[in-house]
């Protein structure tokens, strides 16, 4: 899977967004500006704006007309003053069209598909999620649904034709909601930044399929907020992926990247593990699923192609033998390469095992790209006896590969 720059929605106009700042004033001329157009020649602008961009995209006037009611409430409006033609007209001018995907697409997780029905026995419905960056080097979350059969079959669903942008629900303080349309599909679905913590991007959401003490399922992904300054670590928690709660996590852990969730409680306790310092693997424990302090210090770089960092690459895969997690290190000439951990079932503090040498690393074809030399996985999961392990690379695009899961316990030492 590459980067496609026809991938494109709509996004609103940064002026809308700065109408509340600084630059009111001039938000509030260009409207007036747009008023005093008589009817005739906002229907014309109007026309050539939708011979140019509505079948690039869906329901493009719904668009214009919602982005006219969060002007007009800014502004404070007088909406019943204005045809419905200018009013459309003015969500135009505070829209833009936005290609998501133009420059990169990587860092995949994979999670079982929450409708596993209709399928032929042996195969898996699964759901990727995907960093996608575009202009401005702004990451999104896209999603893409396939099927995994038997022999080691990999099908992708198609994408749609229109790409659609997650709406902004109800907003609390600890809190953002966001909601796809019920008519659009997740495979066309991309969540934007919508906080400022969030302004320059989403990256790498390591999703999980979470069971809950009520027998519930819950899918649950963490992710790194990063402001343009800043960084911190947040959730994304879903129950049908059509409504998503955004939700930062609290507490000193949740100052760093790169956590990753157990799919389950062990000992009464929610488990992740994280990269506290930079550079070495840290189990943490916590009563609450927003608010992770500390940690204990799990693993340590060893081998010559981890020297520089560790980290983990997912949430960790919980066989008979014990959990397996994948690891990303970084050796000389800061290439990339991942390997696997086996840690304890009931005590994950235990590391029973990892692996001497990578089992996936930059080689060929795959070290080319914006970043050389990077292969990344943010989450892998397991399908009968192989593991299903879609990575990234060089920062540019995706990749897929199956692992015999008794061949990965055999390498490790």
């Amino acid at each position: 899977m590459h980067a496609d720059p026809s991938r494109v929605v709509v996004r609103p106009f940064h002026l809308a967004w700065q109408a509340s700042g600084p630059d009111i004033e001039r938000v509030r001329n260009l409207v007036n500006h747009i008023i005093r157009l008589d009817l005739r020649t906002v229907r014309s602008e109007m026309s050539i704006v939708l011979h140019d961009f509505a079948d690039r995209h869906w329901q493009i006037e719904r668009v214009f007309d919602d982005r006219y009611k969060q002007i007009e409430t800014a502004l404070k409006l007088d909406g019943s003053k204005l045809r419905r033609p200018t009013k459309r007209l003015i969500g135009a001018y505070f829209c833009h069209e936005y290609s998501y995907a133009a420059a990169a697409l990587m860092n995949p997780s994979v999670v079982r598909h929450p409708d596993q029905s209709g399928l032929q026995p042996g195969s898996t419905r699964i759901l990727l999620s995907l960093r996608a960056v575009g202009e401005g080097h702004i990451s999104t979350i896209a999603f893409r649904e396939g099927i995994i059969s038997a022999g080691r079959q990999l099908s992708l669903l198609h994408q749609p034709a229109f790409a659609t942008a997650a709406m902004l629900g109800e907003t609390t303080a600890d809190s953002v909601a966001v909601y796809r349309h019920p008519e659009s599909s997740l495979s066309g679905t991309v969540i934007f930044p919508v906080t400022e913590a969030q302004r320059n991007g989403l990256e790498d959401l390591r999703l999980v399929e979470f069971a809950c003490d009520n027998g519930n399922r819950e899918w649950i992904g963490t992710y790194t907020a990063y402001s343009g300054r800043d960084i911190r670590s947040e959730l994304l928690r879903t129950s049908d992926f059509h409504d998503f709660t955004l939700t930062p996590i609290k507490g000193g852990a949740g100052r760093n990247k790169g956590m990753a969730l157990f799919p389950r409680k062990i000992g009464g306790q929610y488990m992740m593990i994280g990269r506290q310092d930079g550079m070495n693997l840290y189990l943490l424990r916590s009563d609450s699923l927003d608010e992770w302090e500390g940690g204990e210090l799990l693993l340590q770089p060893k081998f010559p192609w981890e020297l520089i960092q560790i980290g983990n690459c997912g949430a960790p895969i919980e066989l008979d033998e014990g959990w397996l997690v994948l690891t990303h290190g970084v050796g000389a000439m800061r290439k990339y390469a991942v390997g696997a951990v086996l840690l304890d079932k009931n005590d994950p503090a235990k590391v029973l095992g990892r692996t001497t040498s990578p089992i996936l690393s930059a080689a060929d074809e795959d070290r080319e790209g914006y970043v050389p030399n990077v292969v990344y996985t943010c989450g892998a999961i397991r399908t009968g006896d192989d593991l299903f392990v879609p990575y990234g690379v060089a920062d540019s695009s995706v990749c897929f590969a199956f692992f015999a899961i008794p061949d990965i316990l055999s390498r490790m030492a």
